[in-house]
């Protein structure tokens, strides 16, 4: 801000500038920011925000990030993954010589979880993980469960 747009311009030879009589306006009698806020501020801060100070839980040192990810799908979104021209053609029952393959690492997946039902056409599944349920699903439409590394 420009200094001739300043209001202290107004107050020049004025000897307080609008704060009163003597030793009136003082800099930070509380302290700056957040000082205090366990002492002299101390009711302030537990009601307008409470659990500012302290702890919760336990620390993860040394954590690898995204070491546990594992992206999910279900059984029921399965078929949604096979190309919807191939996919009909699966169902209908006009492609008997050959079954369609999901890999799903490529498609950002790694477990398969058993939730849904499958159609009674044979697949040919590779992911990383799979849950018992799904793998008996899967081998109880005729199909097959491929575990890659």
């Amino acid at each position: 801000m420009p200094t001739r747009l300043s209001k202290t311009r107004k107050h020049r030879g004025h000897v307080s500038a609008g704060k009163g009589r003597v030793g009136k306006h003082r800099k930070h009698p509380g302290g700056r920011g957040m000082a205090g806020g366990q002492h002299h501020h101390r009711t302030n801060i537990d009601k307008y925000h409470p659990g500012y100070f302290g702890k919760v839980g336990m620390r993860y040192f040394h954590k690898q990030q995204n070491h546990f990810f594992k992206p999910i799908v279900n059984l029921d979104k399965l078929w949604s993954l096979v190309p919807e021209e191939t996919r009909e053609a699966y169902l209908k029952g006009e492609k008997k010589d050959t079954v369609p393959v999901i890999d799903l690492l490529p498609l950002g997946y790694s477990k398969v979880l058993g939730k849904g039902r499958l159609p009674e056409v044979p697949i040919v599944v590779r992911a990383r993980w799979v849950s018992r349920l799904a793998e008996k699903k899967i081998t109880e439409a005729g199909g097959v469960v491929e575990l890659v590394a």
